[in-house]
This record gives C-alpha cells, structure tokens and sequence, in this order.
C-alpha cells in the first residue's frame, strides 16, 4: 500500500501547481521556468542520493524524510503564493524529492530480489497510479464540498498514511546487498564495482540518451494542457484533476499489460509502444483544441510515460546485474532524463509565447520520433532479454556496505 499513498504525498501540489498559479496570472513562460529549475535541482541531487540508497541500510528513513519535507514545502506554496514561497518551495520540493525514486526502487529490490523484480515494479505502478487516480477523485470532491482547504486535509491524509506504510516494512526483510544490484550466487568477492562501471557501460548510456529525448517531448504536455483549459474553465483544480485522471487510467492498463507483453514479446516492445505512442499524442494535441481532445492525448500520455516508467527500471537493473550500482546507475539514468525534462519546460514555455499551445504540442511530439529511431538502433543493449552476467570491472575501494 506504500506505492498507492506515496503517489499523492511524494509530489506535494505535483500537477496541480500549474493551474492554481495560472489562475493567479503567471505567466507559461514564468511557470516553464520553475519547472526548470525544480528539475535542473532535482537533477544534480538525484545522482548523490542515487549512491546514498545504494549505501544506506535505513531505506526507510529516505522515504518519510522527503514525504515529510515536500508536503511542508506545498502548503507553504499554497497557502502563500509569492515568489518566496514558489521559487523557494518549489526548488525544495525537487531536490528532496529526487531521493524518493531511488529509494523506493532499492526498497523494492531489496524485498524481492533479482528474479521477483520485473514483474514488483510493474505492481508497484498500479498501485501508484491507482493511488493518483483516488487523488484526483478526491481532490475533486473536496474541492466542490470544500474549496482548497480540501486540497490541504488530502495531502496531509496521504502524507501521514505514506509514514504508516513505511513503517510498517520490516527492515530485516531487506537485503541491502541485493537492493544495490549484488548477486549474491554470482558475485564472490562481496563488493560493488567502481564507479567506472557506469560511464563504460553502452547499454546505459543509450538507455539515457533514449529517456533524455523522450522526455523533452514528453514532459512539458500535460503542463501545458492543464495551464490551457484551467484558464479557458477558470476551474483549476478539477480541469487538472481530470486531465490527470484520464492518463493515471491509462497508465494503470499499462502496469497490467506490461507484464504479459515483457513476457510475450520482450522488454524491447514494451519501450517501442511507449515511445510511438508520443509523436501521435502531439499531433492530436497539436490539432484539436477543445477539452475532449485530452482524453486521446492524455490516455496516449498513460500508455507512453506509464509503460516507459515500468521498462526503465527493469532495463538498468539487467544492464548492471551483479555490478552492485544499481541504483546510482539508475540515478544517473533519471538526471540524464531529467535534463530533456527540464530544458524542454523553458523551451515550451517559449514556444508557447511565440506561436500558442498547439506549436508546442508539435514540435514536441515531433521530437519524439528521435528517441524512437535511436532505441531502435540500439535496442539489443538497452532492453537485453535478461539479466546480463558480466564480469565486474575495478572493484570499489573499501567502502560503505
């Protein structure tokens, strides 16, 4: 149940922070840059916390810290809209809580194990998106009974529930060799290869290369649809709470079809929907203008980033099996993700300006096809068929366990 209330409480205003500051006149281009700079933060953190999970043994603790912190950060944004409190909050928000994603993904392989840890994480993200679709059903409701004091009385709901559920995981359930990427009926001599291992290893760095592409399209849409139909509704919190709603549906058939389709057909087809399904969701956004038009666009945007956010972790935990950097690998793979992520909310916000919503939904979209071709191209190393048995670069000097 951790996954399902840690989808609220993991994010604090998350995607309702567009449209309740659209509404109180910033501007797309004010908004493309604090997205930015939350996600250049977050980007730089991710890597140092990466390493962190993989030597910590009280996962736990890098779970409730964060959860604890973003919530505090999104009232203070909420209740207090100034500069201080967006600007401030906001770059917070996103350096504590780049922790979380590794964190969670250590935990899980830690509780599981190698063999178990495909089939957890897409479990895990139907719980998740489960947990964001109640949110938005939520948030909704409470807003129509109760104005944004609703808003307020949910985070603190999923907050506190979030601290329960990880609590309530025993620690001596996890093995923290396993959950950095150590196999332990593999690897004899005990340690984690260096640091090297990471900037040698091809499949990563395509994988990287694939996901920063992918999300310069991706990233800024469903921005930029909620900033669009919250001004034009003037209703903020439930235009967002839809628009969410429909791609957290979609994303939930995601999580239960991407493991019949790893299985069936392979971890490699599982990206190719994912990353086809970007470039027809810009050209729908790009030509239709009325508020029906985000049901397409937006269970297009389930299908892709839900698929793509199972194969990820799935993908980077083969590619270093048994190096015992998996999750500072994956950390690295999420800020190189993070700066197409980042760099794409400036650029739409500019595009915005220039030419409306729908230039930005193009060319968007368009750039997708990139990451397409190139997975394509390189998709024997980034999505091998299992784990990859390697034999271990330099080994780390001794250090944390």
């Amino acid at each position: 149940m951790l996954n399902f209330f840690l989808a609220d409480a993991r994010d604090g205003l998350g995607p309702f922070l567009d449209g309740f500051l659209a509404t109180r006149g910033w501007t797309p281009v004010t908004l493309g840059f604090i997205a930015m700079l939350g996600g250049i933060l977050g980007m730089v953190a991710t890597p140092l916390f990466g390493a962190m999970v993989d030597a910590s043994r009280h996962k736990r603790l890098l779970i409730i810290v964060p959860v604890v912190l973003v919530n505090a950060g999104a009232l203070w944004t909420l209740v207090s809209p100034d500069n201080l409190s967006v600007f401030g909050g906001q770059s917070a928000t996103a350096i504590v809580g780049a922790i979380i994603g590794p964190a969670l993904m250590g935990l899980t392989l830690g509780l599981v194990g190698e063999k178990k840890f495909p089939g957890q994480v897409a479990s895990n993200e139907f719980w998740n998106h489960a947990g964001n679709v109640v949110s938005m059903a939520g948030t909704f409701g409470a807003i129509l009974m109760f104005g944004e004091r609703g808003v307020v009385v949910l985070m603190l709901i999923t907050a506190v529930a979030s601290i329960v559920a990880v609590l309530a995981i025993d620690p001596d359930e996890i093995d923290n060799d396993v959950a950095r990427g150590l196999v332990p009926e593999r690897d004899n001599d005990n340690g984690p290869s260096g640091f090297a291992v990471l900037f040698d290893n091809k499949g990563l760095i395509f994988l990287a290369v694939t996901l920063l592409i992918f999300h310069f399209g991706n990233a800024p849409i469903t921005r930029l649809v909620a900033q669009n139909f919250s001004v034009q509704l003037g209703t903020p919190f439930r235009t967002t709470a839809i628009t969410i709603g429909v791609a957290q549906l979609a994303m939930i058939v995601a999580a239960l079809a991407a493991p019949m389709l790893i299985r069936r057909f392979g971890l490699a087809s599982v990206f190719i929907i994912a990353l086809a399904a970007l470039p027809i969701r810009g050209a729908i956004a790009g030509t239709l203008t009325s508020f029906v038009s985000i049901f397409p666009v937006q269970i297009l945007d389930g299908v892709g980033a839900g698929l793509i956010g199972i194969a990820t972790p799935i993908a980077a935990e083969r590619i270093l099996s048994g190096t015992g950097r998996f999750n500072v690998g994956l950390a690295a793979v999420m800020t190189v993700q993070g700066i197409g992520a980042s760099l794409s909310n400036a650029v739409a916000g500019w595009l915005t300006q220039i030419g409306g919503y729908s230039l930005a939904y193009w060319v968007h979209g368009g750039v997708a096809v990139l990451a397409l071709l190139l997975f394509l191209a390189t998709r024997t190393s980034i999505a091998p068929d299992s784990p990859i048995s390697r034999v271990r670069g330099p080994k780390a000097p001794a250090e944390s366990p």
